[in-house]
């Protein structure tokens, strides 16, 4: 690739500060998707629908990376104009498509599947994609953390088997969709080695383009408009200026600090999250199953965190 490109300097992967750095990182993105997903509850139970909520997520957050990305252009106009194909992708794989698979699934599947399925994309494609396109060693300890991690995101959402039709499973193949992108969206990250501010500023400019155009060509702005104005704007924070730029750039962070096998365990704590921080918002008492599923999922995270994530030898970093 082009020499012109920003280099992130990589030090050795397995450094104590880089993994301090990378967790504390990591449990920042994880409480950012717990918050945006219980303020979602509370705005749809005042009026709002995914649709609004998604566009005031991705106009938000690209009228705020607007100036990150013109200041780039500036600088260096040659990183984006022979790197488009990266850009495109990184804007493809993280920005619109996601968002209408993510929400969109919501139509044909129970919330409960939104606490596994999604999630479960993310942490297995993030853990095979990184093996293949990186190298990044699939060792014994890293595959039982994952596992111990899945069975928590089972108790969060207190899956059954009666929540399972033909209906739900369209719903379910756009959620593993929509965690498969994410996935690959960090394996593209690392293995570019890209400005983590600058792929916020590019995915959020490119939903901003492309989402809310057609949000108000379909849908207006007369439901925006019509919800208390105390609603409309906590929404605007949470879900555009914390949420909207702030799972972005946390998430690429972390891709940055520990790779993307290990950074894609970590949004799987965001369902057992939400379950605490939906008590004092919505008044959701966690169930004892939704308290042990979050303590499951942290042991099962600290350990697959914790494995050594060295490459195979010979394999580009």
């Amino acid at each position: 690739m082009n020499a012109v490109s920003p280099v992130l300097p990589m030090p050795a992967a397995g450094a104590p500060t880089r993994l301090v750095a990378g967790i504390a990182v990591g449990l920042l993105a994880a409480g950012i998707g717990a918050l945006y997903t219980v303020f979602a509850r509370w705005g749809i139970a005042r009026g709002l629908q995914s649709p609004d909520l998604t566009v005031l997520r991705f106009g938000v957050a690209g009228v705020l990376m607007l100036p990150v990305l013109i200041g780039a252009w500036r600088r260096d106009a040659t990183q984006f104009t022979q790197r488009w194909q990266v850009w495109a992708a990184v804007a493809l794989l993280a920005g619109t498509p996601f968002g209408l698979l993510m929400f969109g699934a919501l139509q044909f599947a129970p919330v409960s599947h939104a606490a596994v399925f999604p999630f479960t994309a993310m942490s297995v494609m993030g853990m095979a994609l990184g093996a293949l396109v990186l190298g990044e060693a699939l060792g014994r300890r890293k595959v039982a953390g994952i596992a111990v991690v899945l069975v928590g995101l089972v108790l969060v959402s207190g899956l059954d088997a009666a929540s399972f039709s033909a209906r739900a499973a369209l719903g379910d193949a756009m959620f593993v969709a929509a965690g498969s992108l994410w996935a690959a969206f960090g394996i593209l990250l690392r293995r570019h080695r890209l400005d983590p501010l600058l792929a916020t500023a590019v995915v959020s400019l490119s939903a901003l383009a492309t989402y809310v155009p057609a949000y108000f060509w379909w849908v207006g702005s007369a439901r925006l408009m019509g919800v208390a104005s105390q609603v409309f704007w906590t929404e605007v924070l949470v879900q555009g200026v914390i949420a909207g730029a702030g799972t972005l750039f946390t998430y690429a962070k972390m891709v940055s600090l520990l790779g993307p096998g290990r950074a894609a365990v970590f949004p799987a704590l965001a369902p057992g999250l939400a379950a605490l921080m939906a008590w004092p918002v919505l008044g959701h008492v966690p169930a004892a199953s939704e308290a042990a599923g979050l303590v499951v999922v942290m042991v099962g995270l600290i350990v697959a965190v914790t494995a050594r994530a060295a490459a195979a030898p010979g394999t580009r970093r």
